[in-house]
């Protein structure tokens, strides 16, 4: 079991699932997405904010293996840990079903820091995020 920095709640909405009845695999990359955003707020910054002042942190590769389904109505949990390799910052972010604690996802996303349209070396993950890259 992974030590995680951060745990997002979430629930299973109908849309999301496709014909078989299961949440599209599409889904799973969004709900990462979330928890990655609100763990920024929780750090203290905002990504509407930080794009206003030209800063963009943009996704440069994701990895998913999908282990367990969830389906509609299920409550699960966002978990992530974060590191840096470089310039880029990593996301390990697991998913799980709260019911029963399955793994139904395990993501890495790595994540790089462009500003005013230029690549830079992630300054701005170092001081947001001060407290949990340590």
């Amino acid at each position: 079991m992974r030590k995680y920095i951060f745990e997002l709640e979430m629930k299973v909405r109908d849309y999301e699932c496709d014909l078989q009845g299961v949440v599209n695999n599409a889904n799973y990359q969004h709900y990462m997405e979330h928890a990655r955003h609100e763990f920024l707020e929780h750090a203290g910054a905002n990504f509407g904010e930080l794009h206003q002042q030209g800063i963009d942190a943009m996704v440069a590769r994701v990895e998913i293996d999908y282990k367990v389904s969830l389906i509609s109505g299920n409550r699960f949990s966002v978990k992530l840990n974060i590191s840096r390799e470089g310039a880029k910052l990593v996301f390990l972010e697991d998913i799980y079903r709260l019911s029963d604690d399955k793994l139904c996802a395990r993501g890495r996303v790595e994540s790089i820091c462009v500003k005013d349209g230029k690549l830079t070396r992630g300054e701005l993950f170092d001081e947001i995020f001060a407290d949990y890259l340590k």
